[in-house]
């Protein structure tokens, strides 16, 4: 699958679940970073661009310690807050999210904007995607609006069947 294709399947629908171009992903994923964190003045490390890469290369939350093993084989720090320092950079500058229910990280595919992602979790091969959200619209934004309350983070995240294991569900 080409590059534009894969732009197109990930302006269409949730990148997680369209068959592509892995590569892509990882070489697009970490050249935006890269850029943005030029524009913006952050430091982007070799622990930090590493993480970010091993996020991208597949659409599957990583745990921490996942990733510190991974870290390890390929010669960086062995000790749990190398992963953690670099995990908590890249969430806190939307190239990462946490998946609360797996209590792992995946990359953003949204990363150039600012936005509130919604995350969908197979439970049968742990495959996330990630699609837009609005909290503020919809049944949660009329009632946060109807009590006064301002909404400043939301966490959706559905567990279902992934189109690759849908003959695999049970009925």
């Amino acid at each position: 699958m080409t590059s534009e294709s894969s732009k197109i399947n990930a302006a269409t629908g949730p990148l997680g679940f369209a068959q592509h171009d892995h590569s892509t992903c990882v070489s697009d994923g970490l050249a935006a970073a890269e850029a943005r964190c030029a524009a913006e003045g952050l430091r982007f490390t070799p622990v930090r661009r590493k993480v970010l890469e091993l996020l991208l290369q597949n659409h599957r939350a990583l745990g921490a310690y996942t990733i510190l093993d991974r870290l390890r084989e390929d010669g960086f720090g062995s000790q749990p807050p190398v992963a953690y320092r670099a995990l908590d950079f890249l969430v806190a500058n939307g190239l990462a999210h946490k998946i609360e229910r797996l209590n792992a990280f995946i990359a953003c595919v949204h990363s150039s904007h600012s936005h509130t992602p919604a995350f969908m979790i197979c439970r049968l091969c742990d495959a996330v995607a990630e699609a837009q959200s609005s909290p503020a619209r919809g049944a949660l934004g009329d009632a946060a609006r109807a009590t006064g309350f301002r909404i400043e983070r939301t966490v959706v995240e559905a567990e279902g069947v992934c189109p690759a294991c849908i003959d695999k569900a049970d009925p």
